[in-house]
């Protein structure tokens, strides 16, 4: 087998391990510098190896993973979680990003229903107080 034969490109790795709902997506994501390989920046062309470590930045969630096996072909979710080792250092970190996420929103509530009119009337009236 050649070199090229045991790497996988990160754009399809990513996709195949579900981190990703499509190829695009994660195409976009590497281009955009929200994952980095190795500590480095990707391109999303860029080929892994088992033993990468991938550093995924997905919204206001981090992952840090060790590559275990390839795959460019999407399958099942139990097998997609096979190709990847998180970290304990990420699922911490995950989690407490988790529980100071709820604790931000927890005293906030949406209101019941929608402004009417005679509410819409007073809060521009509140907004050109404060100007």
């Amino acid at each position: 087998m050649s070199d090229n034969e045991k790497q996988v490109r990160v754009d399809k790795w990513l996709w195949a391990a579900r981190f990703f709902k499509t190829r695009s997506l994660a195409s976009k994501a590497a281009a955009g510098g929200k994952i980095f390989l190795n500590g480095r920046r990707c391109k999303p062309s860029k080929g892994i190896v088992p033993g990468d470590e991938l550093n995924i930045h997905k919204g206001q969630v981090s992952f840090v993973i060790i590559v275990t096996a390839l795959s460019s072909r999407r399958g099942p979710a139990v097998v997609a979680r096979e190709l990847y080792e998180e970290t304990a250092g990420s699922i911490k970190n995950r989690e407490d990003q988790r529980v100071e996420r709820s604790l931000f929103y927890a005293g906030q509530s949406m209101p019941a229903k929608r402004p009417g009119k005679r509410d819409r009337r007073k809060i521009k009236e509140f907004i050109r107080k404060g100007e």
